[in-house]
């Protein structure tokens, strides 16, 4: 998420322009190394900060990372108890779900220290922050829309494309109004309007995982998962313990 005033849309074109569902794809125009140990479950860019949530039992942890080499600059682990989700800024701090255990941690986003939690029902998927309300997803069609300031729960959507339901929604990146998400275990990603829940595009990032292919093990949880609006009309892709985030634009299929 970038709040720059000199930023630059993503998108290709409108994806609220008319009523189907825009087809889109991406041009890989840079790579940069990552940790392949690390099960990445979120990716915020924030103010040339590069911050990353990783997960999985006994090794989750929060992270900074140079965006330039990926190199890991500060991390801080998880208790073993913990399986960290997604990730999102929220002023000077950093908030990140959990997956089954109903905890939002909350962080100092310069030195990563705990400034305390937040409870909530439910598992945790992914996380990001529009302007006024945080958008939430737990792995179903569902977004709930949750308070900044206290995580109360607000109202929640129903997810469709062409007016069914999808699943599985994971990874959230709040972009322009709108919310780019994974679906998990698929090489798709779709951009919702929050308001109604209705996919307004759907994007094919098939080529990244060719990209890595033969590098990532035969661990079919190592899935394309992490986006990062870098602002400048690019994205940052990732997935789970993948050699390689990738830097791409989003073009028409």
């Amino acid at each position: 998420m970038s709040g720059s005033d000199d930023r630059v849309s993503p998108w290709p074109n409108d994806p609220a322009d008319g009523d189907g569902v825009a087809s889109w794809t991406i041009e890989v125009l840079d790579s940069t190394p990552h940790d392949p140990s690390s099960y990445l479950q979120g990716l915020e860019l924030a103010d040339d900060v590069l911050y990353e949530s990783a997960g999985l039992y006994g090794e989750s942890s929060i992270r900074i990372v140079d965006p330039s080499s990926g190199e890991v600059l500060t991390e801080v682990e998880l208790d073993g108890q913990l399986f960290g989700e997604g990730l999102t800024v929220v002023g000077d701090e950093l908030l990140q779900i959990t997956w089954r255990e109903g905890r939002a941690l909350r962080w100092d986003r310069a030195s990563l220290e705990p400034l305390g939690e937040w409870s909530y029902e439910g598992e945790g998927w992914g996380i990001c922050l529009a302007d006024t309300h945080l958008l939430m997803s737990d792995g179903t069609d569902q977004l709930t829309w949750r308070n900044p300031t206290d995580f109360s729960v607000i109202k929640t959507v129903d997810v469709t494309v062409d007016g069914d339901s999808i699943d599985a929604i994971n990874e959230l990146e709040c972009i322009d109004g709108l919310v780019m998400a994974n679906i998990y275990t698929t090489t798709d990603l779709i951009v919702i309007d929050p308001e109604s829940g209705r996919t307004l595009a759907v994007v094919d990032a098939s080529e990244l995982l060719d990209r890595v292919a033969g590098r990532i093990g035969n661990d079919s949880g190592n899935v394309l998962n992490g986006i990062a609006d870098l602002g400048d009309g690019t994205l940052l892709l990732g997935g789970k313990r993948w050699p390689e985030m990738f830097t791409v634009r989003l073009i028409p299929s």
